[in-house]
């Protein structure tokens, strides 16, 4: 098969269950960590739980497919942009900006800590701590 081909499978359990577990423990620190510095800039608190879910918007590619879907859910939850995005907020001394760098590494945290990854562009259930969702035969 093709390498980049999206019509092969994933060994969805070359993740090991510890590593699992980690990156959910990791997770968690992410959001809690996330939602303790929301508190510590005095931002209002029932906004953090309103923007948290924003990021799923990203989800909108799978419209498009799951090769599209996937890029663009990736895009959005990893550390690497929620880094970034935090990063540029505090380099410009923007608040908005600043809250939504949390806001992502909060969401990415929060996604970890239930076991959704970054996805495969086989499927949204293909993730990179494994299947998720009903298994299919």
């Amino acid at each position: 098969m093709a390498e980049g081909s999206t019509s092969g499978t994933v060994d969805l359990g070359a993740t090991t269950p510890w590593v699992r577990r980690w990156l959910r423990a990791e997770g968690i620190a992410a959001l809690v960590g996330g939602f303790l510095a929301w508190l510590g800039l005095e931002a209002p608190w029932p906004l953090f739980f309103l923007f948290l879910l924003v990021p799923d918007l990203s989800m909108i590619g799978y419209r498009q497919g799951p090769h599209a879907g996937a890029i663009t859910y990736n895009i959005v939850h990893n550390w690497a942009t929620s880094g970034l995005v935090l990063g540029l907020g505090i380099a410009a001394a923007s608040p908005a900006l600043t809250l939504a760098g949390l806001i992502l590494i909060a969401h990415v945290g929060m996604d970890r800590a239930f076991g959704y990854g970054l996805k495969y562009p086989t499927s949204f259930q293909d993730t990179h701590l494994g299947r998720i969702g009903r298994r299919r035969t």
